[in-house]
């Protein structure tokens, strides 16, 4: 079985990479370099984001 196709795009990766302070980690290392904990707390931060749309979307 192949790889899973990522559900979110390298540009919004990139953006909580940045905003969580490990994106020169990425740059220098890539994706693979990162700590898993810093790879949880992207997740983290991605599904709080996306909670947030969809709460700004109900309310239009």
């Amino acid at each position: 079985m192949g790889r899973r196709r990522g559900i979110m795009s390298d540009h919004l990766k990139e953006e909580i990479a940045k905003e969580l302070g490990f994106y020169d980690t990425v740059q220098q290392e890539g994706w693979g370099g990162i700590k898993s904990r810093d790879a949880g707390n992207m997740v983290k931060r991605a599904i709080e984001i996306a909670q947030q749309n969809m709460q700004q979307k109900g309310r239009s």
